[in-house]
């Protein structure tokens, strides 16, 4: 793992759901953010930095997708990885597409814990080098 904690946005403006992601991903020791709906993601994107976005795509104020796109043009997040995370088929796939993966609520959790793993070490790889 790298000095620094991986920082983790989760996005997704049911509460219980976003505190139950906080609970699994928590004891990893994360550092973790929650937000709501997706115009204080962005915001929160700015000042909190994320490494990783866990992003709902049904938000108030501005949908998961657009919120991700708007992510993406914010220096230097445009690297970050931003995981979709809904009950609903997956959002478009592709170069274009804001997004670097999916996973379908209810969450596998030993999936994405495996997955959020893998971009710690490859994270913390780069800062060795």
């Amino acid at each position: 793992m790298a000095a620094e904690p991986m920082r983790i946005l989760i996005v997704d403006d049911d509460v219980d759901t976003a505190r139950m992601m906080r609970a699994l991903l928590k004891p990893e020791g994360y550092a973790i953010r929650i937000e709501h709906d997706g115009l204080a993601t962005v915001e929160a994107a700015r000042s909190f930095d994320p490494d990783v976005v866990l992003m709902d795509l049904t938000l108030p104020g501005m949908n998961g997708t657009e919120a991700a796109e708007a992510i993406r043009a914010l220096p230097p997040r445009a690297g970050c990885t931003i995981l979709a995370v809904s009950g609903f088929e997956a959002p478009a796939e592709g170069p274009a597409s804001p997004f670097d993966g999916h996973y379908v609520k209810p969450v596998r959790h030993d999936a994405l814990l495996a997955h959020l793993r893998r971009i710690d070490a490859a994270r913390s790889t780069v800062g060795d080098a």
